[in-house]
């Protein structure tokens, strides 16, 4: 990438004490998360949904269990494809030109999706899984480029487009998926698309401003391909891959990826291509799932021990982390899976009378203030770059006039109602709200004499998330026939795992970035994002046994499990606290 920028009004125009750049950056990945975010929270909801041809509100039918294995193989490749993407645009064609071809992929499924047809709707999940490829890992890239020069003020900058982030998935989520549950499914997945093309065109139009940031210089590319060179002679003679490992990696991926797919396929009656290796206490493919865990495992402490003892003892301590990781996110991410359908099925979402007006004047505040504040920093980076990039600014004011309408005409449909029902997809906005509220607090105790060890902010995180399960266990007791749970105790849940995920999402890659060496530190990534990957993949699969749970035990069981899970996770890794410090020498 080039290190320079061509232009000066990049730096001399400022919006909050920052370049303007940042700010274009913050409503792309705005729009992109709008779009994502929206999708996402609709998905196990029209897979699961009733048969009634003709009608907009017409699903699939799925069960949870086979809804959660399509899920969780389009979720684990969601993290697997980023891999690639940055090896593209680091060595080909730059972080801005992989953005915009990510973009440009994504609203092409996006618009797939806006169809009602099953062909359409599974290109449309390949294209968001291969333009997030492209999006997902170059957007951090060109930020961490954008402050090169301006190290003092990297923290702040990256709280700001985590605030983003998290604005596009709230209002996302609040609006498609109001659309999709009073208009029709496929008009959820057409509102996400038009954010997420003209969030494209606002970027693209913004080349003006943001000069030569993102773009691969060619002149720097024989440079790369020495410093490439010599590190990997430097490989060769301190770890070589050998045979076995190349051998060992070719094999594992062929087995996972084949896993990926063979999962939904054959929980649907299609194809089971491991349906030889049967048992009669384990299916073939869970089988092969783990023989490649076992061979993953073996080449990767192989690998880890050909090195000193330092770089391998801070390289074991990143894959104690990544393991723990996995515990988290596999009860976390319940939140796109069984807890959706928990809130369509067992949560009491009707409201009337003054309980409904207390409801409505909440979220008018909810939707209505994190706008304004929006549309200000809006209107002062127009004010400021308006020169330089006006079309831009143009396509970013019909964003937001758009956001606007849709707002105004949803909270006016509930406020005309005597008596409604709470959307499904509104419970999922409650992650992202509390990380705006509260990710600055929780940030607050890194810097003071709190700040707690690694081993200690995961447990507490798995703890949290671990309390959450608690609370809507002890809600869903006792509860039968007809009688449904009140909606507080799914509110406090979403309360309890966003304080979790604030305690671990924000520092794990920190850790590798300072534990790991450079010449090791893409592979090491590589396995963080794998890690992550299989946590989806076991969350979905988990999360669609909800309906088997429920059928057999109750609900309270199910909830008892993910209690259960991340608890004992939490406990273990404080237990390993002294080990794992003692791994990372003196690492903090």
């Amino acid at each position: 990438m080039s290190n320079t920028f061509s232009n000066q009004k990049f730096l001399d125009a400022k919006v909050l004490g920052h370049p303007s750049g940042l700010f274009v950056l913050f409503f792309t990945e705005m729009w992109e998360r709008f779009s994502f975010y929206g999708m996402r929270v609709l998905l196990i909801q029209f897979l699961t949904a009733k048969v009634i041809f003709g009608d907009p509100f017409s699903g699939w039918g799925w069960t949870a269990e086979e809804a959660g294995a399509l899920y969780g193989t389009y979720a684990m490749m969601l993290y697997l494809t980023p891999i690639l993407g940055g090896i593209i645009a680091d060595k080909y064609i730059g972080s801005r030109a992989a953005v915009i071809i990510g973009a440009i992929i994504m609203t092409l499924g996006h618009a797939a999706m806006a169809f009602d047809s099953n062909l359409m709707f599974f290109l449309g999940l390949a294209c968001l899984v291969i333009g997030t490829g492209f999006f997902k890992p170059n957007m951090p890239s060109i930020l961490g480029e954008m402050y090169k020069t301006l190290p003092e003020k990297k923290d702040g900058a990256y709280t700001i487009f985590y605030m983003g982030v998290n604005a596009g998935a709230f209002f996302g989520m609040m609006l498609c998926g109001y659309v999709a549950e009073t208009q029709g499914w496929h008009m959820g997945f057409g509102l996400a698309g038009i954010f997420m093309f003209l969030g494209t065109l606002q970027f693209w139009l913004a080349k003006p401003l943001m000069g030569n940031l993102g773009v691969l210089d060619k002149s720097e590319i024989s440079t790369i391909k020495k410093e490439e060179t010599v590190e990997k002679e430097e490989e060769k003679t301190s770890n070589p891959f050998s045979v076995l490992d190349i051998a060992l990696i070719a094999i594992v991926s062929i087995i996972g990826f084949l896993y990926a797919f063979n999962d939904p396929l054959s929980k649907n009656g299609i194809i089971d291509i491991f349906s030889s290796l049967d048992t009669s206490f384990l299916r073939g493919q869970y089988i092969m799932v783990l023989l490649a865990l076992g061979l993953f495992v073996y080449l990767i402490v192989n690998r880890i021990m050909r090195y000193g003892k330092i770089v391998r003892d801070r390289m074991f301590a990143v894959i104690l982390l990544a393991f723990f990781l996995i515990f988290f996110f596999m009860s976390f991410e319940q939140g796109a899976t069984s807890l959706v359908l928990v809130a369509r099925d067992y949560i009491d979402r009707s409201l009337e009378g003054n309980a409904l007006i207390i409801f409505n004047v909440v979220n008018t505040l909810l939707t209505v203030v994190p706008l304004l504040i929006i549309s200000w920093v809006l209107f002062t980076l127009a004010k400021v770059t308006w020169k330089t990039i006006a079309v831009s600014n143009i396509i970013l004011l019909v964003c937001f006039g758009l956001i606007w309408a849709a707002a105004i005409w949803m909270l006016s449909n509930e406020f005309t109602k005597e008596s409604s029902e709470i959307t499904v997809s509104w419970f999922s906005t409650l992650n992202s709200f509390f990380i705006i509220a509260l990710a600055s607090t929780v940030s607050k105790l890194w810097d003071s004499k709190y700040n707690p060890s690694a081993a200690f902010k995961y447990g507490f995180g798995l703890i949290l998330v671990a309390i959450g399960f608690l609370v809507l266990g002890l809600g869903s007791m006792g509860i039968g026939e007809g009688v449904k749970i009140s909606m507080i105790f799914l509110i406090l849940t979403y309360l309890f795992h966003t304080l979790g995920e604030l305690f671990i999402s924000p520092v794990g890659l920190s850790y590798v970035s300072k534990l790991v060496p450079g010449k090791m530190l893409a592979f090491m990534f590589g396995m963080w994002y794998l890690a992550i990957a299989i946590a989806q993949k076991l969350a979905a699969i988990l999360g669609g046994q909800v309906e088997t749970i429920q059928k057999d035990y109750s609900l309270s069981h199910f909830f008892f499990l993910f209690t259960a899970i991340p608890l004992a996770a939490g406990l273990l890794v404080m237990v390993l606290n002294p080990v794992i410090k003692k791994l990372m020498h003196g690492i903090k």
